[in-house]
């Protein structure tokens, strides 16, 4: 401030409110520049006096809008406070914006993410471009940059390059290798909820809301969130193996009685299941009547209990790799083809019930509810998806349960229908 000038601070007063506020919004625009000019509509005698005391012109009472150059302003201001416009503003109201200056930074930063989502080893993939589409263009690839965290994206596409693992990978590991922090995945983390979003188009699920959803989303392209609480449901499963989980399946196999296996249990004391018939079912209403009417009676069976899990697929691989071939079946709707579609890849696999033809002879006997959810295929019997489509019924596994049954009943079981 140079000698004599007056306070910034008097500069405070109500008169000079709607005049610096329309300096701030001008020089922001257009990039600090003194170029051009700004007014005030209907000002009141504290603003006119104000504008003429600081600029020196006057300015009639019957004046409906005044007119201020920001130049004129900057000057005016130089002399009476000895700091120019810019130097006003911050001090009156903090540092001013360069937007100009920011869109350019924005463009620049969106066009480096743009190419880091276009450097995926998944960007040729159907599902992952409409993940990049729908990042760029629903607002949150801008809120990432505007929020500071446009590099979450990038550890979001590294997640994504490492799925689907080869072998089952702790969170926190594949955390570390791609990101090099164990705790960027935690639940409800951003980028957590960016890969999930991908990983469901992927699937061609919805994005999960719950915890457990997300578990399974995870697992389901080889990341393990949690080995105790993914958990297989199983009957009458025996393992040929001398160890505590061993004995556990064994001995619930003598009485016929339910037992879940978690995954931390099958990766520390692994197992050959004994079973040369293993049946799938998607419903725990399913396994929990065959314990109750035929306990162990039963053929060995185990429940997925929806998407099937990582140590549920880790138990089928070890049956299949052991010789047993699987009969699986899921209900009959969108969700139960998916389901069942994921476990027929096997090679020794066989679907239970679940062709067109049984969907009819289903529907013939019970009826059922509308179908929800995107549509699925069925390639194991290509009719069926579409009897789904034409039908629009859904048919639950546990109203099947007699003939359910009657297929576990001794050491027997259907062959595919």
């Amino acid at each position: 401030m140079s000698a004599g000038a007056g306070s910034l601070d008097e500069l405070r007063g109500p008169e000079w409110k709607r005049l610096f506020a329309a300096a701030r919004r001008r020089l922001e625009r257009d990039g600090w520049s003194l170029d051009g000019t700004i007014g005030l509509t209907a000002p009141d005698q504290a603003e006119r006096r104000a504008v003429i005391g600081v600029t020196g012109r006057y300015r009639p009472e019957t004046a409906k809008r005044i007119t201020v150059g920001l130049a004129d302003l900057d000057t005016a201001l130089r002399t009476a406070y000895g700091e120019g416009l810019v130097a006003v503003l911050a001090h009156l109201g903090g540092a001013l914006r360069d937007r100009p200056a920011e869109r350019r930074t924005e463009s620049a930063q969106r066009d480096q993410l743009r190419a880091a989502l276009r450097g995926s080893r998944h960007a040729d993939e159907p599902w992952y471009a409409a993940w990049a589409e729908s990042i760029d263009t629903d607002g949150t690839l801008t809120r990432l940059l505007r929020r500071g965290d446009g590099h979450l994206l990038g550890w979001a596409v590294a997640v994504l390059d490492r799925l689907p693992a080869k072998e089952l990978l702790p969170l926190p590991a594949l955390a570390e290798h791609a990101i090099g922090d164990t705790k960027a995945l935690i639940p409800g983390s951003p980028t957590a909820a960016l890969a999930l979003r991908a990983l469901a188009l992927r699937a061609g699920t919805d994005p999960p809301r719950d915890r457990a959803g997300q578990r399974l989303l995870w697992e389901r392209f080889g990341a393990v969130a949690d080995d105790l609480a993914s958990q297989v449901l199983v009957l009458n499963i025996r393992a040929r193996e001398d160890h505590v989980v061993a004995d556990w399946l064994n001995d619930a196999a003598d009485f016929g009685i339910p037992f879940r296996l978690t995954l931390q249990q099958l990766t520390l004391n692994p197992f050959t299941p004994c079973a040369k018939d293993l049946y799938v079912c998607e419903n725990p209403a399913v396994l929990r009547a065959a314990a109750a009417e035929l306990a162990q009676g039963s053929a060995p069976l185990v429940c997925t209990e929806g998407v099937p899990s990582a140590a549920c697929r880790r138990l089928l691989d070890a049956a299949v790799r052991a010789g047993a071939r699987l009969h699986v079946r899921a209900d009959f709707d969108w969700a139960g083809l998916r389901i069942a579609g994921s476990l027929l890849d096997s090679p020794r696999s066989t679907h239970w019930r679940m062709s067109a033809a049984d969907y009819r002879d289903a529907l013939a006997q019970v009826t059922g509810a509308p179908l929800v959810g995107t549509p699925a295929a069925s390639p194991w019997d290509p009719d069926l998806a579409e009897q789904l489509a034409v039908r629009n019924s859904a048919v639950m596994e546990e109203r099947l349960l007699p003939l359910l049954l009657s297929d576990l009943t001794g050491p027997g079981g259907p062959t595919a229908q």
